[in-house]
Formats: C-alpha cells, sequence, structure tokens
C-alpha cells in the first residue's frame, strides 16, 4: 500500500516520545473544574420525568423539561459523575450539523436536507442564545470552521463548496496565511456553522442551571432495569433504589441500551486526543490561527484540533479503535501506539512547533450508528424515549436529540417528530464475530481509499449501496 504525501512527509526521530512524556493520562477539560457533588439515589421516589445518563444529552433534556413544565419533578441519574465520559472529554466542536456532515446527510436525507440544516443552524443559535441569557461560563466562541485538504484529490470538493459568504474557498497559499501548515493544499472556511466551547465547562453550566430550577440529580446510581408497572409508571432501578417515573428519557449514548431492541444499534469507538501545553506569543505567531476556528481534514481518517482558551493545541481523531464486544474499559484509554502517531502527525501539521510539549492525552468513547448521525426510539407504550449514535457529532446535537425527546414524551407532534430523520431506524450492527470483523475491514478499506486518491473499493461502494457507507 503507497503511503499520502501527508504521511511520507511524518519526521521518524526521538522527539515524539520526548513531546509525550510527563504527559497526563486526564481529559484537559475535567481538571481543577469546580463542579458540585452529588449524592447516589436511595429508597423509593416518584417523579414526573427520569433522565437516565447525566451528559449533555441528559442535561439538556433535564433543563428544557423544567422550562416547558417548572412544576414538573424531574431526577437525572448518572452512574458515575455528570460530565464524566463523552461530554467531557469531546474536542469541544460544536456544530450545527445534525446529519454529521452535508455529504453524509445527502446521502441518507436527501429530501429534507435543506429543512435539517435550518433546524440544525437554529439549533446553534439557540444554544448560543442559552449560553448568553444564562450566562454560561464555557469559552463559547462561535468561530466557524474550517475543512482543509491535504491531498489533491481533495482540493476540488472544497473549491466547488464555496459560495462567497457563508462558505468561503481558499487555494493553497490563501490557507496557509489563514492558518501556516506546509501540509495544506486548500480550505473551506464555514464561518456559521460552529462555535468552540470548554466541553468541561458546559456540562458543568448545565448542570448548575439544572439544580437552579429544582432538577433533582444523583450521581452513582447506575440503572439496572427498566419494568413497567401496573399503574403505567416506569419503575428505573438502580442496586438499591428505584424510582417510579411516569415518564422516562433514556441518554446512554455508547454504553449498552437499557432496551434489548437498541443493543446492536450503537458499538462504542475510541477515541484518542492530545494537548499540548499553552502556545508562546512566537510559536502562536509562527501559525497564524488569527481567527480561532475549529479545524479538520477532508480525509475518512481525519484530524480535527482547535485552540483553547490559554492558546493550547487539542489534537485528536484519525486512529478510531473498536474493542471485541463492544467493551467499554478504562485501560483502553491509554494507547501507546495511537498517542505516538497522533504526536508525529501533528509536527508534521506544524514543523515549526517542533519542542513543544503535549500536557495532557486520553481517550473518549464515541457511540457510532450505522447512518453516522443520531437515531431515535420509543418503547412502553411511549413512556420511554431514547436517543443515541451521535457518532462523535454530538455537542449540538444532544440540545436537538433532547427536544425531540420531550416532544415523544409529552406526546406533541411537530416539525422535528415529522422528519424521516427522526421516524426512520438505522440497521443495527451485526453481532460478533461479524460486529469486529466488519469495523476492521471498513477501517482499513478506509484507509485504503485515503492512500488511493479517494476512491471507494468494492467494499466501501457495497456498504454506500445498502445505506451503511461513510464518507465524513
Amino acid at each position: 500500500m503507497t503511503s499520502t504525501a501527508f504521511e511520507r512527509s511524518i519526521p521518524a526521530h526521538s522527539s515524539i516520545a520526548t513531546s509525550l512524556a510527563g504527559s497526563r493520562l486526564a481529559p484537559f477539560w475535567l481538571e481543577d473544574l469546580a463542579s458540585p457533588v452529588y449524592d447516589a439515589l436511595a429508597g423509593s421516589s416518584r417523579w414526573d420525568l427520569v433522565v437516565v445518563g447525566g451528559g449533555y444529552t441528559g442535561l439538556w433534556t433535564a433543563l428544557m423539561a423544567k422550562q416547558r413544565d417548572p412544576d414538573a419533578k424531574v431526577a437525572v441519574l448518572e452512574a458515575r459523575t455528570i460530565g464524566w465520559a463523552a461530554s467531557g472529554r469531546n474536542g469541544g466542536f460544536c456544530e450545527a450539523t445534525l446529519t454529521h456532515g452535508e455529504v453524509n446527510g445527502q446521502n441518507r436525507f436527501a429530501s429534507e436536507l435543506e429543512q435539517l440544516t435550518r433546524l440544525g443552524l437554529q439549533n446553534l443559535d439557540e444554544i448560543e442564545a442559552t449560553v448568553a441569557e444564562l450566562g454560561f461560563d464555557c469559552d463559547f466562541e462561535r468561530t466557524g470552521s474550517l475543512a482543509v485538504a491535504t491531498e489533491e484529490y481533495q482540493v476540488d470538493e472544497l473549491r466547488a463548496a464555496h459560495n462567497g459568504h457563508d462558505a468561503l474557498f481558499f487555494d493553497a497559499e490563501a490557507m496557509r496565511a489563514q492558518v501556516n501548515s506546509p501540509t495544506y493544499l486548500g480550505g473551506l472556511w464555514s464561518t456559521r456553522d460552529t462555535a468552540m466551547l470548554h466541553p468541561g465547562k458546559l456540562a458543568r453550566e448545565l448542570t448548575l442551571a439544572c439544580a437552579e430550577l429544582g432538577v433533582e440529580l444523583f450521581e452513582h446510581s447506575p440503572v439496572a432495569r427498566l419494568q413497567r408497572e401496573a399503574s403505567g409508571a416506569v419503575a428505573v432501578s438502580t442496586r438499591s433504589a428505584t424510582a417510579l417515573a411516569s415518564r422516562v428519557a433514556l441518554a446512554t449514548n455508547a454504553f449498552p441500551s437499557l432496551l434489548k431492541r437498541y443493543r446492536l444499534h450503537t458499538v462504542p469507538v475510541y477515541d484518542y486526543v492530545l494537548m499540548t501545553e499553552p502556545l508562546s506569543n512566537d510559536q502562536l505567531a509562527s501559525i497564524g490561527w488569527g481567527d480561532r476556528q475549529g479545524i479538520a481534514d477532508v480525509a475518512n481518517q481525519f484530524h480535527y484540533y482547535r485552540l483553547s482558551a490559554d492558546n493550547r493545541i487539542l489534537w485528536g481523531g484519525y486512529d478510531a479503535i473498536y474493542h471485541y464486544g463492544g467493551r467499554i474499559k478504562p485501560e483502553y484509554d491509554d494507547r501507546r501506539e495511537s498517542f505516538e502517531l497522533l504526536a508525529s502527525h501533528f509536527f508534521t501539521t506544524f514543523p515549526q512547533l517542533q519542542g513543544l510539549r503535549f500536557s495532557h492525552r486520553w481517550a473518549g468513547v464515541i457511540d457510532t450508528s450505522t447512518r453516522f448521525c443520531a437515531f431515535f426510539g420509543r418503547a412502553f407504550s411511549n413512556r420511554v424515549s431514547y436517543a443515541a449514535g451521535f457518532t462523535g457529532l454530538g455537542v449540538a446535537a444532544t440540545r436537538f436529540a433532547a427536544n425531540v425527546m420531550l416532544d415523544h414524551l409529552s406526546g406533541d407532534e411537530t416539525e422535528r417528530t415529522s422528519l424521516d430523520m427522526v421516524r426512520a431506524t438505522p440497521l443495527p450492527f451485526p453481532p460478533e464475530p461479524a460486529a469486529a470483523l466488519g469495523v476492521q475491514a471498513t477501517r482499513w478499506a478506509l484507509n485504503r481509499a485515503d492512500h488511493n486518491g479517494g476512491k471507494r473499493n468494492l467494499l466501501l461502494r457495497s456498504l454506500d449501496a445498502v445505506g451503511l457507507g461513510f464518507d465524513s
């Protein structure tokens, strides 16, 4: 297999190990974050709404449930601590897309893509308004995003998307004037579709807003099962307590669904991330990046990166790893091969930063679905609603999903609930060993396409034909 021009320029030197030496295995976003601590659920209690999962999906659901009905008795049950999983480990890209990008949306929801685009931008606007109105301290910046080409075959796709007002194409020279990397052959700045934020702070601010409105929050309360009661209520049971709920919203994302019918509809994929130490003024000047956009390249196996408020660079993506059986274990967080690969790619992209060190390294689990964007379900005679499968783009989409679940649970027919995207359920993944074999074969094929001018082989074309293909 031939290498891409990008990979051929990767330096082979011991400075990679030096750059990682001393890095802490911990999400940067969760360090030194003063967040409240909540007790575990105890005894038996009754609620109008129980939300299972204390990440963005669950927190937005609880917050907006109280905004819709201030008198509702609402509880959030979190298995560990609020915001510890994907919501505290992501890159902080708050993107408008509900469909994991325009190409994926066009392939799957062409007839309503214009509507989904409008609803996605409206959702992002509403997040920005909430941040302002409630005074959220979460480093929110509406910067837009840059898609960058690092191979010649990618340039024309970006050039074709130029519209002169909110999607601006840059050739290689102009792109490097924006952000100075020798790997860039072109780029597209989408000026409205993305905000950057501090993921841990957003989770904290949502938590505090929920508590202020009267939501009861419980940590270290893993839910073991759901059971319908004769009264019609749903018993939400932990090992030592039970919450009887008129309605339940499930926001467990990458973790096994409490509804057996959806157990195979997501698989957990590990994504690896590095964070640098703060850049000096001279180091930052050597890059430019004055508009502070979030950046991602347009390969199938892509990198995403951004500046933090204190001018560190977060660098993640590319090396997504699936473990047999969909297992989620703490020891999977530290994968030397992935961190070294990311570090080498970082210094290929920014060779002027040689000598910079990484302060943090971590991993997070992506709840991947076969359509690469969220799906929705209902159960227990519409007393339970469910959303999952965000596939790495959930920072903004979780709020949209929360509204869908609340619409479902209230019995409201809305523009959201009438969408084909909301009504349709994607194909499940096959059981093991087929799941592991399929994921690995698809990763190999996507890598091959990146090394072969973007040409998709028979496997990828076959997956495309049955609606399982992926184009980032």
